[in-house]
């Protein structure tokens, strides 16, 4: 293993920091924009609009509610078992899993909560679903998930 690594500690810190800024983020944007207005953040490439969705990513299986914040409780859920088996984790491992750890929760306790997803990033060039923290979180995750597979791949090759 790296000498890189990440234990249960930090990946559920770093976990919960995610769950933090996501749910301050949505209570903000939610105040903020309560009237329907958009807010240009950075012009020609982010606006703040806010979009209130009951389904998955690109809106698949929307209006399924409950389905959804079951699937997030059991990704959580999962989640904390299996890291709770593990001693150390690769740092791009342990990072996978806490954003994963965290996007899931953000939005699960929204689905819980409300009913439906705050989502508030739009990206203006391109014709994308609005998103929010905890979606960029899960996204990153999948990006860590891959360095780790590459930098394993790497590994087995030098050694």
């Amino acid at each position: 293993m790296s000498d890189r690594s990440l234990g249960r500690p930090g990946v559920l810190a770093l976990a919960a920091i995610v769950v933090l800024v996501d749910q301050i983020s949505k209570h903000w944007m939610s105040s903020a924009l309560a009237d329907g207005r958009t807010i240009q953040a950075v012009p020609g490439l982010l606006d703040f609009k806010l979009v209130f969705n009951t389904g998955a990513a690109f809106s698949v299986l929307t209006g399924s509610t409950l389905l959804l914040g079951l699937l997030s409780l059991t990704v959580a859920v999962v989640v904390v078992a299996w890291l709770w088996k593990q001693r150390r984790l690769t740092l791009w491992q342990g990072l996978a899993v806490a954003f994963l750890l965290g996007g899931t929760i953000g939005n699960g306790l929204d689905r819980w909560r409300l009913g439906y997803v705050v989502d508030f990033l739009a990206l203006v060039p391109i014709d994308f679903p609005v998103f929010n923290a905890a979606d960029v979180a899960i996204n990153l995750a999948v990006i860590c998930f891959a360095f780790d597979l590459l930098t394993a791949r790497e590994s087995t090759r030098r050694g």
